[in-house]
């Protein structure tokens, strides 16, 4: 059954390599491929599951992609889109871990020996991008007076309170406020899809599992122990993030530089590697997420290079893990939920207030970067071809990689 859905793994294992800009460019991407390209979901379906997603905690563009395979061909198909999508980043992350003491250390604060001027028009390009899925999706889904305010609010609360915080609350405020139109009612009742318990009951065991061998390990001194540790460590982050993949930065000081020093501890890795490996990801296609695979590779790097490739892959499987469970579990219960006028109602408001968080996103990531009239002039071209053109998405990210590269050779 699986063979019918090849060119649908291959439309994904491509995306995974093309998809630049975090979350807010993903979205660009996915409109470009799954919506008007394939057709696998409509523009309302993708924000509906990426507004669902941005209730739960872990990376919200994985969720996004996770749910659209999930509705194709189920479980399955929605694990093997996850491994597709996660699998390139997790990998590029996983070798610079290896390649970073290669550097001089020079070269790791200065980034000398790291092809920059590849990616030096990837940032405009992937505001671009922000752009064109904010534009597409306003149509289907600011359509009045009340929408049109939700989503300009929606836009000033993200631009002024940069919290991961003010994107579940963004949603239950909208929610709550396109609730006092009685107009709108759901079409016929769908049949209550099946919840399966099994997938929460494995969330919280291997959460507390994890935590009890970690510190087994930790008090009993067990040969590579740290492993466990980081097991628990990453399962934890995946399953309490919330604000997508930038959110990690700030647990992942704390756990492995700050929180050792306070102790009078080794240092897991240093606050130069940590900021080097979050400069490198933010230059690589797909999940934001991957740097776990970089830092689980740096923490086990003085256990041998056998050592470093499992961290690597515990941690990447540690931080996604939850998140994916999480989804599995609740998904179905939305599902049978949305169907209620209330919830029916909120979404109207909920996807208004989506649309204002990607042009806010937009904005904060154009201020990030440093201005000059040739990255305006990127986003602009960016944003025409894809919306008024028929390039292939990952046609237009080989020609900004080749012009950074020709331009600032």
């Amino acid at each position: 059954m699986l063979l019918r859905h090849v060119p649908f793994l291959k439309s994904v294992f491509i995306y995974s390599f093309t998809a630049f800009g975090g979350p807010q460019g993903h979205m660009g991407m996915m409109v470009k491929t799954f919506v008007q390209k394939r057709k696998d979901v409509t523009e309302d379906e993708l924000l509906e599951y990426n507004a669902f997603c941005q209730m739960l905690p872990g990376p919200s563009s994985t969720q996004t992609v996770t749910l659209i395979a999930m509705k194709r061909g189920g479980i399955p198909l929605a694990c093997i889109t996850l491994l597709l999508w996660v699998f390139p980043a997790a990998l590029i992350m996983g070798l610079f871990s290896f390649l970073i003491y290669f550097f001089t250390p020079g070269a790791i604060h200065g980034h000398k020996n790291i092809p920059t001027d590849l990616f030096a028009y990837i940032q405009p390009m992937s505001v671009g991008f922000v752009c064109y899925a904010a534009a597409r999706m306003m149509g289907s889904s600011i359509k009045h007076v009340a929408t049109t305010s939700i989503m300009i609010g929606s836009i000033l609360a993200t631009v002024l309170f940069r919290s991961p915080w003010v994107f579940p609350c963004l949603l239950l405020v909208s929610g709550t406020l396109s609730n006092f139109s009685n107009k709108r009612i759901p079409g016929s009742q769908q049949k209550p899809k099946r919840i399966n318990w099994i997938n929460l009951w494995l969330f919280a065991l291997l959460f507390v599992g994890a935590g009890v061998v970690s510190e087994l390990s930790r008090s009993q001194g067990w040969s590579h122990g740290r492993i466990y540790n980081l097991f628990e460590n990453f399962y934890r982050f995946g399953a309490i993030v919330f604000g997508g993949g930038q959110a990690l930065l700030p647990m992942m000081y704390y756990q492995f530089v700050s929180m050792p020093i306070q102790h009078h501890a080794t240092t897991v890795l240093s606050a130069e590697q940590l900021l080097t490996g979050f400069g490198m990801v933010q230059a690589v296609p797909g999940p934001v997420f991957s740097v776990c695979s970089y830092v689980g590779g740096i923490a086990m790097s003085g256990d041998g290079p056998m050592w470093q490739m499992i961290g690597c892959i515990v941690a990447t499987t540690a931080v996604f893990l939850p998140s994916t469970l999480l989804l599995f579990f609740f998904f179905p219960i939305y599902e049978n939920l949305k169907h209620h006028v209330i919830i029916f109602r909120a979404l109207e408001g909920i996807n208004a207030a989506i649309v204002g968080i990607i042009w806010a996103s937009g904005i904060v990531l154009f201020q990030s970067i440093q201005f000059e009239w040739s990255n305006l002039v990127v986003v602009a071209i960016t944003f025409c071809l894809l919306y008024f053109s028929k390039i292939p998405s990952p046609l237009i990210v080989v020609g900004w990689l080749l012009m950074g590269l020709t331009l600032h050779h």
